[in-house]
């Protein structure tokens, strides 16, 4: 080939390479903005955590910042990932698994929930307490600490709620452990306070902090071991619930603080989903959302003893 020929498949080739890279880095920021949001963390909370500048943390997200492998180290330790979870494809390159996955990406969390129900029967992994733990997920606001505590009394059960556990055992606020240590520390808390509450309580209705899904280790443990419940509302009543109880916190120094809680509920919907069962509190009271719960476990009781 001659030095013109070779000229013309380089620049040929330049402008494919371009569009890899761009596209690589597009993936990059989305899954840096995604993971962030699972977290329920501001982009603002992220910087302070890992020490890269907010507005480098914008470019990236946004597709444009060429990160090095040392801020991707920072970036992922503040998020509590390990740094090739930013980069590394999921699929293993199995046979079976490829297809697999495809199909169980296009299917609803609801549906996974489902599958993952029958999975657990077909290969002897339901637990005989596990229908004797209730536990609650979802965001600030849902309703999760005012309908734990009166289902566990109605059950004569312990109540549970997590994040007041890690701070007990921990000895330490959530705040300041998340302010002096990291989302990092604090996920290492959460899963040893979540074995130690299974081993403990064989009967319990537990309250889990809003981003439990977010560490799919921990989720993985809470969906084996119990009965979960999404307890869902609207962004705007979440919001609305949590400035009625006092805290501010939500909109402080936040413009976007809705739009952020739009973003969160979004990206967390299709791992709450996967919960057994799901109750919109929405425009109930605590009372007529009790009621719901209270239904939606019988019903979910009646129908496991029918197909055991």
């Amino acid at each position: 080939m001659s030095l013109a020929s070779e000229n013309d498949a380089v620049q040929r080739q330049a402008p494919a390479d371009e569009v890899a890279e761009d596209a690589l880095l597009h993936e990059l920021g989305e899954r840096v903005r995604r993971a962030r949001a699972r977290r329920g963390m501001t982009r603002r909370a992220l910087a302070g955590q890992s020490g890269v500048s907010e507005r480098y943390l914008a470019q990236l997200e946004r597709g444009d910042g060429n990160a090095s492998i040392l801020v991707l180290q920072k970036i992922a330790g503040a998020l509590g990932m390990r740094p090739v979870e930013l980069l590394e494809d999921p699929d293993p390159g199995a046979v079976e698994y490829t297809p697999l996955c495809a199909l169980l990406k296009e299917l609803p969390g609801e549906t996974l929930g489902r599958l993952r129900q029958r999975l657990q029967h077909e290969l002897g992994a339901a637990s005989t307490t596990r229908s004797r733990r209730i536990a609650l997920l979802g965001l600030r606001g849902a309703g999760k600490s005012t309908l734990g505590a009166r289902l566990a009394e109605s059950r004569g059960v312990p109540f549970v709620e997590l994040d007041r556990e890690i701070e007990r055992r921990s000895g330490t606020p959530l705040e300041e452990l998340f302010l002096l240590y990291g989302q990092a520390t604090y996920r290492r808390h959460e899963e040893r306070c979540l074995v130690q509450v299974l081993n403990e309580h064989p009967e319990c209705v537990i309250a889990t902090g809003g981003s439990i899904v977010a560490a799919p280790a921990v989720f993985a443990t809470l969906l084996s071991s119990c009965f979960t419940v999404w307890l869902k509302a609207t962004p705007e009543e979440h919001m609305a619930r949590v400035i009625a109880q006092g805290d501010m916190r939500p909109m402080a120094g936040n413009a976007e603080a809705m739009e952020d809680l739009r973003q969160i509920l979004k990206e967390r919907a299709p791992l709450y989903a996967q919960a057994e069962c799901t109750i919109d509190t929405s425009g109930l009271s605590a009372e007529q959302a009790f009621h719901s719960l209270s239904q939606a476990l019988q019903r979910a009781v009646a129908e496991e003893h029918t197909t055991t």
